[in-house]
Formats: structure tokens, C-alpha cells, sequence
């Protein structure tokens, strides 16, 4: 590969980095918000390399004959450029929650603020899961709640679940947080829905082993998928 080919795949590959971040949020469909300044300084490195590099061949001062491994290796940087570009993976959704084992059972000693009755309170799946795995999450009971995700399916069973995933850095670590909803049909799977309804207790008591709470829905409305879709 010439040198001047590789700098135009450095410079195109830092251009990509920089769409997806610097000029877009498409980038939150991969890793945490937090990590757009480490990816915009990545595009921008990259981009300089490749723009360097290209100028070094233009005014021959890089020896540009040589055809080693280390050059066709080169050209696996095409990889990212072509998956970001051509194909555009969107945010993890109900195939990969599918593959989901489920997460594992919150501690159950976290301290949540008090919920007020009367009123509807928006809550993230994770705490609403870590509420009712807490033995003060009593604060649940009879207070009506709003989660935002998007719908699986059972593979068995008529409940269906809303559903989010939870990230740590990337989508690679990424697991399903679920809540099973009861009370009204299941909307179409990967739907993003927002689910208002009550927690329903545990019948034996808090499990041991994990098993996603329920909630009996009072209203389910169709929303637009959230520009920050993991939790």
C-alpha cells in the first residue's frame, strides 16, 4: 500500500470519528456520552496524521514502493470506516437483549429518595429494578411510576417487558435491564414505549436468584427512541 493510501484512510477514518461525534451524537449508540472528547481528539489526531502523510508523499519525501505486510495490514483500517459509514450500527436493541441472561440482582441496600404519592414519578428501569430489590423499596407500593424503554418479547409466557441496556464504557459490555408489564397488550417488539402503571410485590417475598420485577401498566404510549438510548 502507498503511503499516500494510507493517509487518506488515517484522514478518512479520523473524518468519520469526527462526524459521529463532533457533528453528530450517532456516537451514543456505541459508547457513554462521556467519551466524546477522547473521540473527538482521536478524529482529530488521525485526521492530522493522514493529512501528514499524504503531504509527505506529495512533496516525495516518503519512500512510497514499499509493499510489505505492514502495509497491506494497513488497510484493515478500511474496517471501522466502511461499518461506521456503509452500515451504521444503531443502538443495541431487543436482539441483543434476547441473548440477555439478565442482570444481575442490585445490592440491596442502596438508599433511594421517597416517593410521593398521588403524583406520577419518572424513574430509570435500573432503579426502578434496584427499589424493588431493596427492603425498602416498599416505597413502590401503590405509587405509580413512568419507564422509558423499548419492547421484548417473550420466548414463552404472555407478559411482555420493557426493556433498556446498561453500559459501562461501550456497547460491548452492555446488559439488558428488564420489567415485565402486565395489564396491556404488547406493543411491537423494539418499539420504544413509555410505560405508566404500579410495581407489583413480590409475592414470596424479595427472590434470591434475579428475576425481572413486574408492573401493571394503567397507560402505554408510543415515544420516539431518546437521543441518549442506554442507561
Amino acid at each position: 500500500m502507498r503511503r499516500q493510501t494510507q493517509g487518506a484512510l488515517l484522514l478518512t477514518l479520523g473524518a468519520t470519528l469526527l462526524s459521529i461525534s463532533a457533528f453528530s451524537a450517532t456516537y451514543v449508540n456505541y459508547v457513554r456520552p462521556g467519551f466524546r472528547p477522547l473521540i473527538i481528539a482521536a478524529g482529530v489526531v488521525l485526521a492530522a496524521l493522514g493529512l501528514l502523510s499524504i503531504a509527505q508523499e506529495w512533496l516525495g519525501r516518503a519512500d512510497a514502493h514499499g509493499t510489505g505486510h505492514g502495509h497491506r495490514v494497513a488497510w484493515l483500517l478500511a474496517v471501522p470506516v466502511f461499518a461506521l459509514v456503509l452500515i451504521a450500527p444503531p443502538a443495541l436493541g431487543s436482539f441483543a437483549a434476547g441473548r440477555d441472561d439478565g442482570a444481575p440482582a442490585p445490592l440491596r441496600t442502596a438508599a433511594y429518595r421517597p416517593l410521593t404519592n398521588g403524583q406520577v414519578t419518572g424513574l430509570t428501569l435500573s432503579e426502578f429494578i434496584g427499589r424493588a430489590y431493596t427492603p425498602s423499596g416498599l416505597s413502590l407500593a401503590g405509587t405509580r411510576v413512568r419507564l422509558t424503554g423499548f419492547v421484548t418479547l417473550p420466548r414463552t409466557g404472555r407478559r411482555w417487558y420493557v426493556t433498556r441496556m446498561r453500559i459501562s464504557c461501550c456497547a460491548a459490555d452492555a446488559f439488558a435491564m428488564k420489567v415485565a408489564v402486565e395489564g396491556a397488550p404488547a406493543p411491537k417488539e423494539n418499539s420504544w414505549v413509555e410505560v405508566t402503571g404500579t410495581w407489583i410485590p413480590w409475592k414470596h417475598g424479595i427472590p434470591y436468584d434475579y428475576a425481572a420485577p413486574a408492573m401493571t401498566a394503567a397507560t402505554v404510549t408510543a415515544v420516539e427512541q431518546p437521543a441518549e438510548p442506554y442507561e
